[in-house]
Protein backbone atom coordinates (compact mmCIF):
# COMPACT_ATOMS: atom_id res chain seq x y z
CA UNK A 1 0.00 0.00 0.00
CA UNK A 2 1.39 3.72 -0.89
CA UNK A 3 1.52 6.56 1.24
CA UNK A 4 -1.27 8.02 -0.73
CA UNK A 5 -3.18 5.80 -0.09
CA UNK A 6 -2.60 5.43 3.78
CA UNK A 7 -2.69 9.73 4.37
CA UNK A 8 -3.73 11.04 1.18
CA UNK A 9 -1.98 14.31 2.46
CA UNK A 10 -4.80 15.62 3.80
CA UNK A 11 -4.38 15.43 7.35
CA UNK A 12 -6.85 13.30 8.84
CA UNK A 13 -5.76 10.08 8.49
CA UNK A 14 -1.57 9.42 9.78
CA UNK A 15 0.73 7.92 7.85
CA UNK A 16 2.70 4.90 9.13
CA UNK A 17 6.17 5.77 8.87
CA UNK A 18 8.48 2.88 8.74
CA UNK A 19 12.32 3.52 8.80
CA UNK A 20 14.94 1.27 7.47
CA UNK A 21 18.52 2.03 8.93
CA UNK A 22 22.19 1.51 8.00
CA UNK A 23 23.39 -2.75 7.32
CA UNK A 24 21.82 -5.88 6.11
CA UNK A 25 18.55 -4.20 6.71
CA UNK A 26 19.19 -2.21 4.22
CA UNK A 27 20.16 -4.81 1.56
CA UNK A 28 16.68 -6.49 2.17
CA UNK A 29 14.32 -3.92 1.28
CA UNK A 30 11.91 -5.09 -1.32
CA UNK A 31 13.09 -3.11 -4.23
CA UNK A 32 16.65 -3.91 -3.87
CA UNK A 33 15.98 -7.48 -4.04
CA UNK A 34 16.58 -8.06 -7.81
CA UNK A 35 19.74 -5.60 -7.36
CA UNK A 36 22.89 -7.06 -8.87
CA UNK A 37 25.21 -8.32 -6.08
CA UNK A 38 27.87 -5.44 -6.26
CA UNK A 39 24.73 -3.05 -5.62
CA UNK A 40 23.86 -5.02 -2.71
CA UNK A 41 27.45 -5.89 -1.31
CA UNK A 42 28.21 -1.43 -2.05
CA UNK A 43 25.03 -0.81 0.61
CA UNK A 44 26.25 -3.25 2.63
CA UNK A 45 30.24 -2.57 3.15
CA UNK A 46 29.36 1.39 2.72
CA UNK A 47 26.86 1.31 5.49
CA UNK A 48 29.00 0.04 8.09
CA UNK A 49 31.08 3.32 7.67
CA UNK A 50 28.54 6.30 6.82
CA UNK A 51 25.09 6.11 8.80
CA UNK A 52 22.51 5.63 6.37
CA UNK A 53 18.47 5.74 7.15
CA UNK A 54 15.52 5.71 5.09
CA UNK A 55 11.66 6.09 5.56
CA UNK A 56 8.91 4.56 3.33
CA UNK A 57 8.18 7.95 2.17
CA UNK A 58 10.97 8.36 0.41
CA UNK A 59 11.25 4.93 -0.90
CA UNK A 60 7.31 4.86 -2.23
CA UNK A 61 6.98 8.10 -3.32
CA UNK A 62 10.19 9.66 -4.25
CA UNK A 63 12.58 7.06 -5.95
CA UNK A 64 12.02 5.82 -9.14
CA UNK A 65 12.85 2.43 -9.37
CA UNK A 66 12.98 1.91 -12.75
CA UNK A 67 15.49 4.23 -12.77
CA UNK A 68 17.66 2.43 -10.07
CA UNK A 69 21.00 3.09 -9.24
CA UNK A 70 20.98 6.28 -11.28
CA UNK A 71 17.87 7.75 -10.06
CA UNK A 72 18.69 10.99 -8.35
CA UNK A 73 16.99 10.31 -4.94
CA UNK A 74 18.23 6.70 -5.01
CA UNK A 75 21.59 8.14 -5.13
CA UNK A 76 21.15 11.03 -2.89
CA UNK A 77 19.84 8.17 0.12
CA UNK A 78 20.98 4.95 -0.61
CA UNK A 79 25.06 4.12 0.09
CA UNK A 80 27.33 3.51 -3.28
CA UNK A 81 30.43 2.04 -3.91
CA UNK A 82 32.38 5.31 -4.83
CA UNK A 83 31.47 7.06 -1.60
CA UNK A 84 34.53 5.78 0.13
CA UNK A 85 38.13 5.45 -1.55
CA UNK A 86 38.58 2.03 -3.24
CA UNK A 87 41.18 0.59 -0.47
CA UNK A 88 38.78 1.71 2.58
CA UNK A 89 36.05 0.16 0.70
CA UNK A 90 38.18 -3.21 0.57
CA UNK A 91 39.24 -3.01 4.05
CA UNK A 92 35.94 -2.64 5.64
CA UNK A 93 34.51 -5.53 2.97
CA UNK A 94 37.32 -7.72 4.22
CA UNK A 95 35.85 -7.61 7.76
CA UNK A 96 32.36 -8.31 7.01
CA UNK A 97 32.59 -12.02 7.21
CA UNK A 98 34.09 -14.26 10.08
CA UNK A 99 33.16 -15.20 13.76
CA UNK A 100 34.32 -11.57 14.54
CA UNK A 101 33.10 -9.70 12.13
CA UNK A 102 30.76 -7.50 14.12
CA UNK A 103 33.58 -5.96 16.05
CA UNK A 104 36.58 -6.34 13.42
CA UNK A 105 34.21 -3.94 11.28
CA UNK A 106 33.46 -1.60 13.95
CA UNK A 107 36.94 -0.96 14.99
CA UNK A 108 38.58 -0.62 11.25
CA UNK A 109 35.23 1.81 10.15
CA UNK A 110 36.14 3.34 13.30
CA UNK A 111 39.15 4.37 11.72
CA UNK A 112 37.95 5.08 8.40
CA UNK A 113 35.73 7.56 9.66
CA UNK A 114 38.46 9.44 11.38
CA UNK A 115 40.09 10.21 8.39
CA UNK A 116 36.98 11.71 6.47
CA UNK A 117 37.00 14.79 8.51
CA UNK A 118 34.30 14.45 10.33
CA UNK A 119 33.57 17.76 11.83
CA UNK A 120 34.64 20.25 9.46
CA UNK A 121 35.28 24.20 9.36
CA UNK A 122 36.43 23.88 13.11
CA UNK A 123 33.21 22.97 14.29
CA UNK A 124 34.63 21.43 17.32
CA UNK A 125 37.82 23.34 18.11
CA UNK A 126 36.35 26.94 17.57
CA UNK A 127 32.55 27.19 17.31
CA UNK A 128 31.55 25.84 20.28
CA UNK A 129 31.25 28.62 23.06
CA UNK A 130 32.19 28.55 26.70
CA UNK A 131 29.55 29.48 29.61
CA UNK A 132 30.82 29.98 32.97
CA UNK A 133 34.97 28.83 31.67
CA UNK A 134 33.40 24.88 30.52
CA UNK A 135 33.05 24.57 26.76
CA UNK A 136 29.33 23.91 25.84
CA UNK A 137 28.67 20.83 23.79
CA UNK A 138 25.15 21.24 21.52
CA UNK A 139 25.97 25.26 21.01
CA UNK A 140 27.76 26.61 18.27
CA UNK A 141 28.18 30.35 18.10
CA UNK A 142 30.89 31.10 14.59
CA UNK A 143 29.00 34.12 13.58
CA UNK A 144 28.58 37.10 15.89
CA UNK A 145 24.89 37.46 15.44
CA UNK A 146 23.85 33.78 15.35
CA UNK A 147 23.91 31.06 17.50
CA UNK A 148 23.06 27.42 16.72
CA UNK A 149 21.56 24.92 19.38
CA UNK A 150 21.49 20.91 18.58
CA UNK A 151 18.93 19.67 20.83
CA UNK A 152 20.18 16.42 22.02
CA UNK A 153 16.88 14.47 20.55
CA UNK A 154 17.09 15.82 17.61
CA UNK A 155 20.67 14.56 16.33
CA UNK A 156 19.00 11.98 14.19
CA UNK A 157 17.47 13.14 10.63
CA UNK A 158 13.66 11.65 8.50
CA UNK A 159 16.03 10.28 6.50
CA UNK A 160 19.63 10.78 5.96
CA UNK A 161 21.75 12.36 2.89
CA UNK A 162 25.17 10.51 1.45
CA UNK A 163 26.45 14.17 1.77
CA UNK A 164 25.25 14.97 4.42
CA UNK A 165 28.43 16.81 6.31
CA UNK A 166 27.00 16.51 9.86
CA UNK A 167 27.03 12.63 9.74
CA UNK A 168 29.23 12.17 12.36
CA UNK A 169 26.17 13.41 14.52
CA UNK A 170 24.44 10.09 13.73
CA UNK A 171 26.95 7.26 13.65
CA UNK A 172 26.85 6.28 17.31
CA UNK A 173 30.24 7.40 18.30
CA UNK A 174 29.80 9.69 21.58
CA UNK A 175 32.94 12.11 21.32
CA UNK A 176 32.25 13.21 17.27
CA UNK A 177 28.58 13.81 18.97
CA UNK A 178 27.06 17.57 19.29
CA UNK A 179 23.95 17.92 21.48
CA UNK A 180 22.41 20.03 24.63
CA UNK A 181 20.20 18.53 26.78
CA UNK A 182 19.28 21.40 28.77
CA UNK A 183 17.37 24.45 27.46
CA UNK A 184 18.59 26.19 30.17
CA UNK A 185 21.85 26.06 29.12
CA UNK A 186 21.07 27.99 25.84
CA UNK A 187 19.05 30.61 28.13
CA UNK A 188 21.75 31.22 30.23
CA UNK A 189 24.29 31.87 27.25
CA UNK A 190 22.11 34.27 25.31
CA UNK A 191 21.29 36.19 28.66
CA UNK A 192 24.61 36.88 28.52
CA UNK A 193 24.98 37.40 24.32
CA UNK A 194 22.52 40.21 23.37
CA UNK A 195 24.60 40.57 20.33
CA UNK A 196 22.76 37.43 19.41
CA UNK A 197 19.67 38.06 16.88
CA UNK A 198 18.97 34.78 15.25
CA UNK A 199 19.08 31.32 16.91
CA UNK A 200 18.55 28.45 14.67
CA UNK A 201 17.99 25.27 15.96
CA UNK A 202 19.53 22.34 13.99
CA UNK A 203 21.04 18.93 14.25
CA UNK A 204 20.34 15.92 13.22
CA UNK A 205 16.98 17.85 12.33
CA UNK A 206 14.70 19.26 15.19
CA UNK A 207 12.10 18.02 13.64
CA UNK A 208 12.08 14.70 14.48
CA UNK A 209 11.73 15.70 18.14
CA UNK A 210 8.05 15.39 19.41
CA UNK A 211 6.41 19.11 19.55
CA UNK A 212 6.38 19.27 23.82
CA UNK A 213 9.78 18.43 23.60
CA UNK A 214 11.05 20.98 20.84
CA UNK A 215 8.26 23.64 23.18
CA UNK A 216 10.59 23.43 25.97
CA UNK A 217 13.77 24.49 23.95
CA UNK A 218 11.49 27.43 22.06
CA UNK A 219 9.20 28.69 24.15
CA UNK A 220 12.27 30.28 26.51
CA UNK A 221 13.21 32.51 23.85
CA UNK A 222 9.57 34.22 23.30
CA UNK A 223 9.80 35.37 27.21
CA UNK A 224 10.64 39.35 27.36
CA UNK A 225 14.25 39.33 28.40
CA UNK A 226 15.39 37.69 25.19
CA UNK A 227 13.91 40.45 22.82
CA UNK A 228 17.07 40.66 21.06
CA UNK A 229 16.51 37.25 19.99
CA UNK A 230 14.45 38.61 16.26
CA UNK A 231 14.98 35.17 14.55
CA UNK A 232 14.13 31.94 14.74
CA UNK A 233 14.97 29.17 12.43
CA UNK A 234 14.32 25.60 12.42
CA UNK A 235 16.81 23.80 9.99
CA UNK A 236 15.18 20.94 8.92
CA UNK A 237 14.44 18.52 5.84
CA UNK A 238 11.29 17.30 6.93
CA UNK A 239 9.75 18.84 4.24
CA UNK A 240 11.43 16.81 1.67
CA UNK A 241 11.66 13.45 3.79
CA UNK A 242 8.46 13.41 5.74
CA UNK A 243 5.89 15.99 4.87
CA UNK A 244 3.39 14.57 7.16
CA UNK A 245 4.48 15.81 10.12
CA UNK A 246 2.98 19.03 9.10
CA UNK A 247 -0.19 17.07 7.84
CA UNK A 248 -1.32 14.38 9.55
CA UNK A 249 1.76 13.04 12.04
CA UNK A 250 -0.28 12.78 16.10
CA UNK A 251 1.61 16.16 17.18
CA UNK A 252 1.49 17.94 13.66
CA UNK A 253 -0.86 20.54 14.79
CA UNK A 254 1.32 20.82 18.07
CA UNK A 255 4.15 21.95 15.46
CA UNK A 256 2.15 23.96 13.57
CA UNK A 257 0.63 25.70 16.77
CA UNK A 258 4.78 26.25 17.83
CA UNK A 259 5.39 27.92 14.66
CA UNK A 260 2.25 30.24 15.11
CA UNK A 261 3.11 31.45 19.06
CA UNK A 262 6.89 31.80 17.41
CA UNK A 263 5.18 34.38 15.27
CA UNK A 264 2.74 35.78 17.50
CA UNK A 265 5.46 36.89 19.83
CA UNK A 266 6.79 38.84 17.54
CA UNK A 267 9.85 36.67 15.98
CA UNK A 268 10.70 36.36 12.74
CA UNK A 269 9.82 32.38 12.14
CA UNK A 270 12.12 30.89 9.41
CA UNK A 271 11.66 26.81 8.21
CA UNK A 272 15.06 26.72 6.61
CA UNK A 273 13.96 23.56 4.52
CA UNK A 274 16.44 21.60 2.04
CA UNK A 275 15.70 20.50 -0.95
CA UNK A 276 17.98 18.63 -2.88
CA UNK A 277 16.16 18.02 -6.35
CA UNK A 278 12.28 19.55 -7.90
CA UNK A 279 11.29 15.78 -7.24
CA UNK A 280 10.60 16.71 -3.54
CA UNK A 281 8.11 19.56 -4.32
CA UNK A 282 6.24 16.95 -6.62
CA UNK A 283 4.10 15.41 -4.18
CA UNK A 284 0.85 16.15 -3.41
CA UNK A 285 1.73 15.87 0.29
CA UNK A 286 4.48 18.67 0.18
CA UNK A 287 2.52 21.05 -1.09
CA UNK A 288 0.22 21.02 1.15
CA UNK A 289 2.25 21.20 4.11
CA UNK A 290 4.54 23.90 2.61
CA UNK A 291 0.85 25.68 2.48
CA UNK A 292 0.01 24.79 6.27
CA UNK A 293 3.65 25.90 7.30
CA UNK A 294 3.30 29.43 5.41
CA UNK A 295 -0.30 29.87 7.00
CA UNK A 296 1.36 29.95 10.60
CA UNK A 297 3.25 32.95 9.45
CA UNK A 298 6.79 31.24 9.06
CA UNK A 299 8.72 31.67 5.84
CA UNK A 300 10.60 28.89 4.40
CA UNK A 301 13.48 29.08 3.10
CA UNK A 302 15.04 26.52 0.75
CA UNK A 303 18.73 25.40 0.67
CA UNK A 304 20.75 22.33 -1.14
CA UNK A 305 24.16 21.73 -1.98
CA UNK A 306 25.17 21.09 -5.76
CA UNK A 307 26.49 17.20 -6.00
CA UNK A 308 27.01 15.06 -8.50
CA UNK A 309 24.81 12.26 -9.01
CA UNK A 310 22.02 14.65 -7.96
CA UNK A 311 21.27 18.18 -9.02
CA UNK A 312 24.48 18.56 -11.15
CA UNK A 313 22.72 20.18 -13.98
CA UNK A 314 21.44 24.07 -14.16
CA UNK A 315 18.32 22.65 -15.52
CA UNK A 316 17.48 21.04 -12.40
CA UNK A 317 18.43 23.98 -10.03
CA UNK A 318 16.49 26.32 -12.18
CA UNK A 319 13.24 23.80 -12.03
CA UNK A 320 13.56 23.70 -8.72
CA UNK A 321 14.22 27.51 -8.03
CA UNK A 322 10.72 27.64 -9.95
CA UNK A 323 8.73 25.18 -8.07
CA UNK A 324 10.44 26.56 -4.78
CA UNK A 325 8.40 30.44 -6.02
CA UNK A 326 5.32 28.66 -7.03
CA UNK A 327 5.17 26.91 -3.66
CA UNK A 328 5.86 30.36 -1.93
CA UNK A 329 9.26 29.37 -0.62
CA UNK A 330 11.93 31.68 -0.85
CA UNK A 331 15.64 29.80 -2.97
CA UNK A 332 18.31 30.84 -0.28
CA UNK A 333 21.38 29.39 -0.96
CA UNK A 334 23.14 26.31 -3.23
CA UNK A 335 26.13 25.47 -1.25
CA UNK A 336 29.39 23.54 -2.42
CA UNK A 337 29.42 20.29 -0.83
CA UNK A 338 31.63 20.44 2.07
CA UNK A 339 34.99 18.69 3.19
CA UNK A 340 33.84 15.96 4.91
CA UNK A 341 32.29 12.46 4.53
CA UNK A 342 31.53 11.24 1.21
CA UNK A 343 32.65 14.57 -0.57
CA UNK A 344 34.74 12.40 -3.49
CA UNK A 345 31.42 10.96 -4.63
CA UNK A 346 29.50 14.12 -4.52
CA UNK A 347 32.21 16.25 -5.31
CA UNK A 348 32.09 19.04 -8.21
CA UNK A 349 34.69 21.49 -8.95
CA UNK A 350 34.15 25.24 -8.46
CA UNK A 351 34.95 25.96 -11.71
CA UNK A 352 31.63 23.51 -12.70
CA UNK A 353 30.09 24.81 -9.59
CA UNK A 354 30.01 27.97 -11.11
CA UNK A 355 28.82 27.85 -14.24
CA UNK A 356 25.58 25.37 -12.98
CA UNK A 357 24.92 28.39 -10.95
CA UNK A 358 25.33 30.88 -13.62
CA UNK A 359 23.40 28.83 -16.02
CA UNK A 360 20.28 28.15 -13.67
CA UNK A 361 20.12 31.75 -12.55
CA UNK A 362 20.17 32.77 -15.94
CA UNK A 363 16.81 31.15 -17.00
CA UNK A 364 14.60 31.71 -14.37
CA UNK A 365 12.96 35.38 -13.22
CA UNK A 366 13.94 37.97 -10.96
CA UNK A 367 11.93 36.76 -8.02
CA UNK A 368 13.51 33.37 -8.78
CA UNK A 369 16.98 34.65 -8.59
CA UNK A 370 17.57 35.21 -4.57
CA UNK A 371 19.60 31.86 -4.37
CA UNK A 372 23.17 33.05 -3.74
CA UNK A 373 25.93 30.41 -5.07
CA UNK A 374 28.09 28.51 -5.49
CA UNK A 375 28.63 29.17 -1.48
CA UNK A 376 31.68 27.45 0.54
CA UNK A 377 30.75 27.22 4.29
CA UNK A 378 34.67 27.00 5.05
CA UNK A 379 36.06 27.92 8.42
CA UNK A 380 36.90 31.40 8.27
CA UNK A 381 33.34 32.08 6.56
CA UNK A 382 30.80 31.70 4.30
CA UNK A 383 32.51 32.30 0.95
CA UNK A 384 30.32 32.71 -2.61
CA UNK A 385 32.02 32.53 -5.92
CA UNK A 386 30.71 35.92 -7.51
CA UNK A 387 32.48 34.98 -11.03
CA UNK A 388 35.32 34.07 -12.95
CA UNK A 389 37.09 37.02 -14.97
CA UNK A 390 40.33 37.83 -16.86
CA UNK A 391 42.01 40.73 -14.66
CA UNK A 392 45.46 42.14 -15.57
CA UNK A 393 46.07 38.90 -17.80
CA UNK A 394 45.31 36.79 -15.42
CA UNK A 395 42.06 34.56 -15.12
CA UNK A 396 41.00 34.66 -11.44
CA UNK A 397 37.93 33.49 -9.41
CA UNK A 398 35.85 36.55 -7.91
CA UNK A 399 34.92 35.52 -3.97
CA UNK A 400 33.87 37.88 -1.42
CA UNK A 401 32.72 36.73 2.55
CA UNK A 402 28.70 36.63 3.00
CA UNK A 403 29.70 35.85 6.32
CA UNK A 404 32.30 35.24 8.85
CA UNK A 405 33.81 35.13 11.49
CA UNK A 406 35.83 38.54 11.60
CA UNK A 407 32.87 41.10 11.22
CA UNK A 408 34.93 42.98 8.92
CA UNK A 409 35.81 40.48 6.28
CA UNK A 410 31.94 40.90 5.18
CA UNK A 411 31.60 41.87 1.53
CA UNK A 412 35.40 42.57 1.06
CA UNK A 413 36.34 41.25 -2.71
CA UNK A 414 39.55 38.89 -2.96
CA UNK A 415 40.54 36.79 -6.04
CA UNK A 416 42.07 33.53 -6.46
CA UNK A 417 44.13 31.99 -9.32
CA UNK A 418 41.49 30.04 -11.35
CA UNK A 419 42.19 26.08 -11.62
CA UNK A 420 38.86 23.78 -13.37
CA UNK A 421 39.78 20.88 -10.60
CA UNK A 422 39.84 22.51 -7.60
CA UNK A 423 36.75 21.92 -5.35
CA UNK A 424 37.55 23.52 -2.58
CA UNK A 425 38.98 26.78 0.01
CA UNK A 426 42.01 24.84 0.34
CA UNK A 427 42.92 24.51 -2.79
CA UNK A 428 43.04 27.80 -3.98
CA UNK A 429 45.99 30.00 -4.19
CA UNK A 430 45.87 33.97 -3.92
CA UNK A 431 45.98 35.89 -7.21
CA UNK A 432 48.45 38.90 -8.84
CA UNK A 433 51.50 37.03 -7.11
CA UNK A 434 49.89 37.49 -3.53
CA UNK A 435 51.82 35.51 -1.06
CA UNK A 436 48.24 35.07 1.10
CA UNK A 437 44.48 35.73 1.13
CA UNK A 438 43.71 38.74 3.03
CA UNK A 439 41.81 36.77 5.91
CA UNK A 440 44.98 34.58 6.56
CA UNK A 441 47.71 37.29 7.34
CA UNK A 442 44.43 39.24 9.26
CA UNK A 443 45.45 39.13 12.77
CA UNK A 444 42.08 39.46 14.02
CA UNK A 445 40.27 36.19 13.31
CA UNK A 446 37.27 36.17 15.39
CA UNK A 447 34.12 38.56 16.23
CA UNK A 448 35.17 38.49 19.69
CA UNK A 449 38.29 39.32 19.19
CA UNK A 450 36.96 42.52 16.95
CA UNK A 451 34.69 43.68 19.76
CA UNK A 452 37.25 43.46 22.20
CA UNK A 453 39.24 46.11 20.24
CA UNK A 454 36.59 48.37 20.03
Amino acid sequence: MSLRSVAGGNGQAAAKRMVVTAGPRMADLPHLRGATADVKRAVRVVASVLPFKVNNYVVEELIDWSRVPDDPIYQLTFPQAGMLAGEDFDRVAATLDGAEAGQRTQTVAHGVRLALNPHPGDQLERNRPRLEGEVVNGLQHKYRETLLIFPAAGQTCHTYCGYCFRWAQFVGTLDLRQGLRKPDTAVTYLREHPEVTDVLYTGGDPLVMAAPVLRRFVDPLLAGDLEHVRNIRFGTKALSYWPYRFTSDRDAGQILRLLEDCVAAGRHVAVMAHFSHPRELDTPVVAEAIRLVRNTGAVIRAQAPLVRHVNDKAAIWSTMWRALVRHGCIPYYMFVERDTGARRYFEVPLSRAFAVYRDGIAQVSGLERTARGPVMSTSPGKIIIDGIADIAGERVFALRFLQARNPDWVARPFFARYTSKTVWLDGLRPAFGQAEFFHERDHVQDWRQTAALN
